[in-house]
């Protein structure tokens, strides 16, 4: 996948709604860095492939509690410079995060990437 297509994939879901699959819940280790703690539930969209060519992740904000899916609204794009792949921002519909809450609550994992954050909305 060309970093157009993987682009333009990421992009046509925002603003949709869509259901994920969480398989790293709030609160679980990373498989293969267990150091890394989700800090948010994380899963993604089923037979729906990224640049990696494993399917879309998917940041699911705004959910307190682990979930294994949920049906949620793609809000932003976390755009990886430095990585074959782009991740999803989701939130419950009607519930809105600027760039910077977005970027500030996937920040330990997206530490490790330069990563840019595309908001299906501005708010102030």
């Amino acid at each position: 996948m060309t970093y157009q297509e993987r682009k333009a994939l990421a992009g046509s879901f925002l603003g949709k709604t869509v259901k994920i699959i969480i398989d790293r819940p709030l609160g679980s280790a990373h498989p293969k860095h267990p150091d890394i703690i989700y800090q948010v539930n994380y899963g993604y969209i089923p037979t729906v492939f990224s640049g990696d060519g494993e399917e879309i992740d998917v940041y699911l904000l705004g959910v307190d509690l682990p979930v294994t899916e949920y049906t949620c609204k793609i809000i932003g794009i976390a755009h990886r410079e430095d990585d074959d792949e782009d991740k999803l921002i989701a939130a419950p519909d009607g519930v809105v995060f600027s760039q910077n809450e977005m970027a500030e609550k996937i920040y330990f994992q997206e530490k490790y990437f330069k990563t840019t954050i595309e908001a299906l909305y501005q708010k102030i």
